[in-house]
Formats: C-alpha cells, structure tokens, sequence
C-alpha cells in the first residue's frame, strides 16, 4: 500500500507529517539536513559502484526550512536557509527517519 501524507507543517524546530495510515513523525530540521539525500550531499557511485561521499559545509541559514512542496505522491523537496533545494525526500525515507534513535 502506498504511503500517503495527510499533513506537513514546520513546528518550531521540527517538520511534523501526518500519513494517512496513522503514522505521524516529528522530524528535527537539522537531521533532516544532514539526511538530505541528494548527491552532492550523500554522493553517488563511480563506474565502479563506490561511493565517495563528499565533505558538506552548513551555513548559518542551512537548517532554516523555508517551505517546501509535494513531488508526486511519494516525496517531498525541502527549500533551505542557505539555497539548498536538491534533495527529494521519499515518505518512505522520512518514516525511516522517523524510526532512528535521537541523538
């Protein structure tokens, strides 16, 4: 069954979503920047499958959600402080984020 969101909204410090099988997360805006799943954050792999992750600086702005829209009906795309917008975050993926332990 396919994920649905119901809900988004900025609360404070953290993005709050709504699915529509009941499942609600409370995401930190920081860790969800530093989660940010597109390749100049996370890499991509060369010819050879590795994977180099490359080294992220974060501005004074970075961790300021701006807004954000849909992407079809499986992700959303954050809009940051400091310009970052690449990054298509799969509902899939935020619940799974949803799920890690607090640092």
């Amino acid at each position: 069954m396919p994920l649905t969101l119901e809900n988004a909204v900025v609360i404070g410090n953290e993005l709050a979503l709504s699915f529509a099988d009941g499942f609600e997360a409370y995401l930190p805006l920081p860790m969800l920047r530093r989660a940010c799943p597109c390749a100049a954050c996370q890499g991509e792999p060369d010819a050879l499958g590795r994977v180099i992750r490359p080294r992220v600086e974060y501005g004074p702005k970075a961790f300021d959600l701006l807004k954000f829209d849909l992407v079809g009906g499986y992700a959303i795309q954050l809009f940051w402080g400091d310009g970052h917008s690449s990054g298509i975050y799969a509902f899939a993926y935020l619940q799974k984020l949803a799920e890690l332990p607090s640092p």
